[in-house]
């Protein structure tokens, strides 16, 4: 069997590292248009803030590993075609211009996302950058040496993590977002309420309600910020707008969502029979909700990967959907959140209900404690948890892992206020935080 991959980061190489554990004998060809594969783009942030001095500890994977596992791997190759019905795709070698044909009996497509670039006034001026993959990181440090006032634009988990990390390069930074909160996707008002304060108190500025409309520049350099409220100076601006899934190879080809994100079955099959899709360029089921939604994350991405693995020879194995969970520290908080917040399951005509839970998450006899604030959204009638979020200075972001947990077995409120959890005055109180925001909840 000759199988194709056409991209790889972290589904890609997923993909390929397990098929390859299964099928020592199996013929795998590789095409990825960049000159590295499986790069942590999370780690960017600490990279650029001096936390991480060794960028290679970004990489889980390289060409030489996968050449060494008998895998072709044909970096700086670009597809530019697929025929599914011909079973090939059509590939230009970047190096040397060379254009040819190779086919497959089994494809997997891990395209990825990219980043979202508005086609406003001066888009293209120098030191307007995006932060996406390796090449971006090293050229975001580089010009971060020289640059004073740095305008990132969008509070999503890069855009956030970027502005700490340049506070701590002693830079005057701002922050821009045409929400009216930072982080929205994923926590609700009481939790951006507390991470802005935190970033505002450390001297970053934040603009929300604000879109940005263009950019003016100096000689060829961005100079200016413009929005449609106001303007601002920045001599390096960082685009963290969001993500859209890299998919346009295969538009018309195969069943998608309207913003071209590839569907795919509980055991990652496309459309067309024999390819597979996994990663950012796909839509996987939203446990929370039930349906298909875009929710691009590298775990996603790694299990989506593996689970092609297992597939690929006939289904075997299902993917059991998202919660979407997630984790941040802004300043000295530690945050965390798992499946739909209040404001989203409302705007998505859900019937919810809430319970919240302000507590020291030891008891107070204890040297040193820290308080918690932990909220867990679950379906008014059934009582079903579809949500949670907590946030406290002492690292509690583990109880997120428990709590999407909680949402794929579909536990009701009540049932969680009784699970067994263990005490120890080192780590909790009698009744555990997770049963305490349960026990509030009961009528």
């Amino acid at each position: 069997m000759k199988v194709i991959v056409i991209g790889c980061t972290h589904a890609g190489t997923a993909s390929i590292l397990n098929l390859r554990k299964a099928d020592p004998k199996v013929e795998i060809t590789v095409y990825e248009r960049n000159s590295t594969i499986s790069f942590l783009s999370c780690g960017i942030a600490l990279y650029v803030g001096g936390v991480i001095n060794d960028p290679q500890g970004l990489f889980y994977c390289s060409p030489e590993k996968l050449e060494d596992l008998g895998v072709a791997t044909k970096m700086k190759h670009d597809v530019k075609n697929v025929n599914f019905d011909k079973k090939s795709v059509t590939v230009y070698n970047m190096d040397t211009g060379e254009e040819f044909e190779d086919t497959y009996d089994k494809l997997i497509i891990t395209t990825g996302s990219w980043p979202v670039v508005p086609d406003i006034q001066g888009i293209d001026l120098e030191n307007i950058l995006l932060s996406k993959n390796y090449d971006h990181s090293n050229m975001i440090i580089e010009k971060a040496k020289t640059a004073k006032n740095i305008v990132v634009v969008g509070a999503g988990y890069i855009g956030v993590e970027l502005v700490e990390a340049f506070k701590a390069l002693g830079k005057n930074v701002s922050l821009i977002d045409g929400m009216d909160r930072i982080l929205s996707r994923y926590l609700d008002k009481e939790f951006t309420d507390v991470a802005e304060k935190a970033l505002k108190e450390h001297g970053i500025d934040i603009m929300l309600n604000e879109k940005i409309v263009g950019f003016e520049g100096n000689d060829g350099k961005v100079s200016k910020v413009l929005t449609d409220k106001s303007s601002y100076e920045a001599d390096m601006v960082i685009l963290s707008i969001g993500f859209r899934p890299n998919t346009g190879l295969f538009k018309g080809k195969l069943e998608m969502l309207p913003n071209g994100a590839i569907i795919v079955d509980e055991y990652m099959r496309t459309s067309r029979e024999g390819v597979f899709a996994a990663g950012d360029s796909c839509a996987i089921v939203y446990n929370p909700t039930g349906r298909h939604e875009y929710i691009p994350l590298a775990t996603n991405a790694v299990r989506m990967g593996t689970l092609i693995a297992k597939n690929i020879n006939g289904p075997v194995l299902k993917y059991m959907g998202t919660q979407g969970t997630s984790g941040i520290k802004i300043i000295d908080y530690n945050i965390a959140s798992t499946g739909i917040t209040e404001e989203s399951a409302k705007a998505a005509g859900i019937e919810i209900e809430t319970s919240t839970l302000i507590d020291n998450y030891r008891p107070e006899f204890m040297p040193d404690y820290e308080s918690l604030q932990l909220k867990v959204v679950f379906e008014k009638d059934s009582r079903v948890i579809i949500g949670a979020q907590i946030l406290s200075k002492y690292d509690l972001t583990q109880s997120i892992n428990t709590l999407s947990v909680c949402i794929q077995k579909k536990m009701t409120i009540d049932e969680l206020a009784f699970v067994d959890f263990f005490f120890q005055p080192h780590y909790n109180k009698p009744w555990n935080y997770l049963n305490s925001v349960g026990l509030n909840a009961l009528k």
